[in-house]
């Protein structure tokens, strides 16, 4: 019988259903599943850098549903694989394997959020649409994998006035898994290198590149 995830009702299950059906067509389409205390917390990666030079910034989408307090896990798998249950609308089915994304080993902070200015989300809204048509417009006929992944970054990893300099990317995530929904106003919080977006459905979390470099050259006197 497949490992399941069991939900206090039945519309939790169903909402973690929908968040997987809708992170699946994005990215690499996986979802990393962590349940502790009740809690689970479901992240996917509609953008994530892939290789080296790759642009594409880091941009996590994520829920948080009640679950069976006895379930503990952590694993990653392809969203397309889970399944509602057909004996018990409460429950989720795991596939029998798991996958490994990079981005799935990178978790922001719990603690040493700061406020900043919210973000209305009529204008995620509309950000999330102006680059959507600007990626369709950039792109030649019959594109291959490479010119894609170059226009998308170049599109959503550009600062946005508009959304305060934060990636384009991050409209885009909050847009294409349903966060979005009448006239809130988006919660932003900063931490470290990370930046939170926060609506009543769900998280947008950007990771921002961390400098590196060389240490400063010191005198060590005369040779």
């Amino acid at each position: 019988m497949p490992q399941r995830l069991i939900f206090n009702e039945a519309d939790a299950a169903a909402d973690a259903m929908t968040f997987a059906g809708r992170s699946s067509p994005l990215g690499d389409g996986a979802v990393r599943l962590r349940a502790s205390d009740g809690v689970l917390v479901m992240t996917s990666a509609p953008l994530a850098p892939r290789g080296l030079f790759d642009a594409t910034p880091t941009i996590l989408a994520m829920r948080v549903l009640a679950v069976d307090p006895e379930l503990v896990c952590d694993l990653t798998v392809s969203a397309s694989t889970l399944q509602l249950a057909q004996d018990d609308a409460t429950s989720i089915e795991l596939p029998e394997t798991a996958v490994s994304e990079p981005w799935a080993g990178v978790t922001p902070p719990r603690a040493g959020w700061v406020t900043a200015d919210d973000i209305p989300a009529a204008t995620l809204a509309a950000r999330a649409q102006w680059g959507i048509t600007t990626v369709a417009e950039s792109l030649p006929a019959n594109p291959g994998e490479d010119v894609v992944r170059s226009v998308r970054a170049a599109v959503w990893g550009a600062a946005d006035d508009e959304l305060n300099g934060l990636p384009l990317g991050a409209a885009f995530a909050a847009f294409a898994l349903g966060f979005i929904a009448g006239e809130e106003q988006a919660r932003v919080r900063t931490a470290a290198s990370w930046t939170r977006i926060t609506l009543d459905r769900g998280h947008v979390l950007i990771r921002r590149p961390e400098r590196m470099g060389l240490t400063e050259v010191r005198s060590t006197g005369r040779a």
